[in-house]
């Protein structure tokens, strides 16, 4: 039985994004471009989100295309599918920079609606394609994260759930939409009071880390799937709560990737390029994968990680289990890396890191300062969670170790 979210819920998903979410936890202002990206499956959401934005005094720039199917290739149900299997290199190589810089300075914020109708879509194409067009894009990337450091950008990403990505969750439509709905706060009267509330207490333990990291050499997490080393880094702050991915609980930072040790495995798949990656596992020294494996997809994974910079991490976070009402798997990474749960989850992002936990400013830092401190640069970022039991120990600069995570929760 098929079902619908309410014009209530809606409106309040809608209000969340625009007026939370954007502007880092404060909304637009009267004025300010905001770029919508959706395809036709998010059409309810959509329409919200534009409407939201106009009662805001904002001003729309649509980026509404039709959705990705596998389909018939006879009745070419997939414009993506179909550029991926016919380009010629110079296709797959072309920016078109005059538009993008066009349009990046023309916006003051972006939102990104997650709406899949066949999460499959591009199944069995050449990896080697869709990473050499994610190389030619990067720019587009690059440019959006210049503004941001410079505060003059923020973005927010959202899903609306459709009934091909609830049997891939294996759940109905009404309980992939209730992990939604309860996720949001979109259940409560007034959920943003109630995001900024969260938000508080998430912002607790954020400082408390970052009163602590100038002290950390390195955190150790071990469990039954990870025996991990990783490097904080000179200068690293962490983040959370600053309204980038509706809904986020996760703390986290882009740590020195060169001094990334051990091995980790991943009991959650990865849902990448129309792709289902299950059973990962990685292996590294001296900062870089010097071995992977899945049991199924591996050869998309060794493709990705081959990719420039993708053998690095760029990212380490984790959820307190406290914080989050996810509890059931979603078959996103949006929703999958902030999952409850008895144990919380980790994740670590190989490719690109996020310079802004760089602790200073970041709109000062040069591409040659960052990368002196071990920040990575890739076109790739792709998160891979695990959400088993762990402990994670700060190791300090004085000999002494801390505790910072146990269980499922922070424990500073």
């Amino acid at each position: 039985m098929s079902y619908k979210p309410s014009n209530t819920v809606l409106k309040k998903y809608a209000d969340v994004l625009v007026n939370f979410a954007l502007g880092g936890g404060k909304g637009i202002k009267k004025g300010d471009v905001v770029r919508v990206s959706a395809s036709e499956s998010a059409k309810p959401l959509f329409t919200a989100v534009c409407n939201a934005i106009v009662d805001a005094g904002g001003h729309v720039l649509s980026n509404y295309g039709p959705d990705d199917e596998q389909g018939d290739k006879r009745r070419n149900e997939s414009f993506t599918r179909y550029f991926y299997e016919h380009a010629k290199p110079h296709q797959l190589d072309f920016f078109p920079a005059k538009y993008l810089k066009g349009l990046v300075d023309q916006m003051d914020h972006s939102v990104f609606i997650l709406a899949e109708a066949d999460p499959h879509a591009l199944k069995g194409i050449d990896p080697k394609s869709i990473m050499r067009r994610g190389v030619a894009l990067k720019p587009f990337m690059d440019w959006r994260h210049e503004k941001e450091w410079k505060n003059k950008f923020t973005w927010t990403i959202g899903l609306f759930g459709t009934p091909a990505m609830a049997r891939e969750a294996g759940l109905s439509e009404k309980e992939y939409w209730n992990q939604i709905i309860k996720a949001c706060f979109l259940d409560e009267k007034n959920p943003i009071a109630k995001w900024k509330r969260v938000y508080r207490e998430i912002d607790g333990y954020r400082t408390k880390l970052n009163k602590l990291s100038p002290k950390i050499d390195h955190l150790h997490a071990v469990g039954p799937d990870m025996d991990l080393k990783i490097r904080l880094g000179e200068k690293r702050n962490w983040l959370a709560g600053s309204g980038r991915n509706i809904p986020s609980f996760e703390i986290f930072t882009s740590p020195d990737w060169r001094g990334t040790e051990g091995w980790i495995r991943f009991n959650q798949p990865l849902y990448r390029y129309s792709n289902k990656i299950t059973g990962i596992q990685l292996w590294f020294k001296n900062g870089r994968v010097v071995k992977s494996s899945a049991k199924t997809n591996e050869k998309l994974l060794k493709e990705m990680i081959a990719t420039k910079g993708a053998d690095k991490v760029g990212e380490y976070s984790l959820t307190d289990s406290r914080h989050s009402r996810i509890t059931k798997f979603m078959a996103e990474t949006l929703f999958d890396e902030n999952r409850g749960g008895p144990f919380g989850n980790t994740h670590i992002a190989l490719g690109m890191s996020y310079r802004d936990t760089y602790r200073g400013n970041v709109a000062k830092l040069t591409t040659k300062q960052a990368e002196a401190i071990g920040f990575n640069d890739s076109s790739v970022h792709t998160d891979i969670i695990s959400t088993t039991r762990r402990t994670v120990t700060a190791h300090l600069k004085d000999g002494s170790k801390k505790v910072i995570y146990k269980d499922g929760r922070f424990v500073l």
